[in-house]
């Protein structure tokens, strides 16, 4: 195996006179991708910075009670907290509840009247035009001066030398979370600073309506588009965030890219994301539990299917793609352009294969579909009569054996369980196809629907490939399911993730974590490293499909080409490729990928010795 090799975190010192403040609208806060970065790097950030590590983030009371836990602050940040409220800036601290429990501090977001003056501060001091009518600007405007007001505070202790770290460096995320920075920077405020971009704006909305984005960026006027879209603010915000950071970062070779046309800057720094690959780590169990969830998703495939019509779950394969409903950047459009070809392959090949492929999205719904609840309401009802029966055959033909007898199976029913078998499976059966969706939603207006209509996989009972287009995160406290996401991937045989459009992508990560085989694409940061540091990665199972550069259909048809292999596997060889999937997921753990991280902290504070 080739692969880019990373410094140990062990070779980055551990700056004892300095404290870290990781800055993010997400700390606390479940919004998207960067929770994830944040929360799965926790353990490994204390690790290296212990208790002068300190996440901060918006106090949003309704998150807050399940991810916060508070306590007093402690010695040095106690007095600090003790003057901020005095002044008027209140201060939440205590733990945030993921692994490592890093200490947190939480902000309440200004008043209307100082996020006016905040406004009028930007346009005459920094060029920036902060007015917009997303809800989502002006709570960035009141983040951000209750964050200057936090960070000069822990600024000013350490200059006039009161107990803890003489030297404060912050790192911020996103211009969600870091708008503070700029106005530190004209401040002249003495502390250090990073600033990361996971995705600029103007790239993910013209991402979303146009393709080849990165063949085009020679060409794009960042502002002029901004103000097309509408995103005048969240552009300019994040311009000021990249050019007045000391050190800034991005997370893949693309979006770096993407930053040196759009933003203005190239990044010093590419920080790749990482997982806590103990979080996933299930020893020698994770082929049984392979086999366990994926019993699972059979019930769930029973309930769906079964109804109008069955097939042999035994050579039934299970792909998934999952992620926000951004259908063209996610290439929720491309996976379906490659089932239609793979349906139509396999008919030729006479596999006997079945591929159920599902779409795991949250998209606005009226309601479950209630022929789906009803259906698997009977399976429960069915399953449980059929357990009940079994057991009763099973201990009278027991006796009956012991006895000599060999008595005709059918007699040792109980007329009243073999009639309410009957009327339990005919309430079970039904006369149309299995629906494409789950849930009740606006079926002229949903694009992967009109999509399905167009490419007419409508689950035909002589269609190898079957859809399950899932409108809604899977969870545990799903009536079709009962079962959590991780249990999910663990239970499926491959995700496909061939995005046109993903700064980095988590979700073939977090496959790789649980041994499953995954497809992402050179349009993904997470496909462009794994292509840049891994020769070999088809050998051990993330395809990292070509898009740059290439058709649409060019792209549907290769991807259609590597599933219907993918589907020409045994078993023997899927369990192999399995094992090799999960001896590589260390690789991608934070023990290794931090490393950016560290070289970014110890640059910043360099630069503002």
């Amino acid at each position: 195996m080739v692969q880019r090799v990373l410094p140990a975190a062990s070779a980055y010192a551990s700056h004892p006179d300095a404290a870290l403040f990781e800055v993010s609208w997400e700390v606390c806060n479940q919004v998207g991708g960067i929770y994830q970065v944040l929360r799965s790097k926790a353990r490994t950030m204390v690790e290296r910075w212990g208790e002068r590590y300190v996440v901060l983030g918006p106090y949003i009371p309704a998150m807050a009670d399940v991810e916060f836990e508070a306590e007093p602050p402690g010695a040095w940040v106690g007095p600090v907290a003790d003057r901020l409220a005095r002044e008027g800036t209140p201060v939440h601290f205590g733990r945030w509840l993921v692994d490592g429990r890093p200490r947190a501090l939480l902000v309440e977001a200004r008043d209307a009247a100082t996020r006016a003056a905040l406004e009028r501060r930007l346009t005459r001091e920094l060029g920036i035009d902060a007015r917009s009518h997303d809800p989502l600007v002006q709570d960035v405007l009141g983040f951000a001066e209750s964050v200057r007001r936090v960070l000069h505070a822990f600024a000013a202790a350490a200059r006039a030398g009161e107990p803890g770290p003489r030297r404060v460096l912050a790192h911020f995320h996103e211009w969600v979370g870091g708008l503070a920075l700029p106005l530190l920077a004209v401040e002249k405020a003495p502390v250090a600073t990073v600033f990361t971009t996971h995705a600029t704006s103007v790239g993910r909305y013209l991402s979303g309506s146009e393709s080849g984005l990165y063949d085009r960026l020679a060409s794009i006027d960042g502002d002029a588009e901004a103000k097309r879209f509408g995103i005048t603010a969240q552009h300019q915000i994040e311009r000021a965030c990249a050019s007045r950071a000391q050190i800034f970062t991005t997370v893949s070779p693309l979006t770096a890219e993407e930053c040196e046309a759009l933003l203005g800057r190239k990044p010093d720094l590419v920080t790749p994301n990482g997982l806590d690959i103990d979080r996933f780590d299930v020893g020698h169990d994770f082929q049984n539990l392979h086999a366990q969830h994926k019993e699972q998703i059979h019930r769930a495939v029973m309930g769906h299917f079964f109804p109008s019509y069955a097939f042999d779950l035994d050579r039934t394969l299970y792909l998934f793609s999952a992620g926000r409903f951004e259908p063209r950047n996610k290439g929720f459009d491309l996976c379906l352009d490659a089932m239609a070809r793979l349906n139509q392959e396999l008919k030729a090949a006479a596999l006997g294969v079945t591929v159920v492929f599902f779409i795991v999205t949250a998209r606005s719904t009226r309601s479950l579909d209630p022929h789906a609840l009803h259906a698997r309401g009977i399976l429960e009802e069915l399953r449980e009569v059929s357990q009940r029966i079994g057991r009763e055959v099973g201990e009278r033909l027991f006796r009956a054996a012991a006895a000599g007898e060999s008595p005709s199976l059918d007699a040792l029913v109980d007329e009243y369980w073999r009639l309410r078998h009957r009327r339990v499976l005919h309430a079970f059966r039904t006369h149309g196809l299995p629906p494409v969706t789950t849930h009740v939603i606006d079926d002229e207006h949903d694009p992967i629907l009109a999509h399905l209509r167009h490419l007419r996989l409508t689950n035909a009972p002589d269609d190898p490939v079957k859809i399950v287009y899932h409108p809604e995160f899977i969870s545990s406290v799903s009536p079709l399911w009962a079962m959590d996401y991780d249990h999910f991937v663990r239970g499926c045989h491959l995700g496909v993730f061939p995005s046109s459009y993903e700064p980095w992508g988590y979700t073939p990560l977090e496959c790789v974590a649980m041994g499953v085989p995954a497809v992402t694409s050179d349009l993904a940061g997470f496909g462009r490293y794994v292509a840049d540091g891994f020769p070999d990665h088809d050998d051990w199972g993330v395809v990292v499909l070509p898009r740059r550069g290439r058709s649409f259909q060019e792209a549907a048809a290769d991807l259609a080409a590597r599933l219907l292999r993918f589907c020409r596997a045994d078993r023997r060889a899927r369990i192999a490729l399995r094992n090799e999937v999960e001896a590589h997921s260390r690789a991608f753990d934070w023990s290794r990928l931090a490393s950016a991280y560290h070289e970014a902290h110890d640059r910043a504070l360099a630069a503002g010795a």
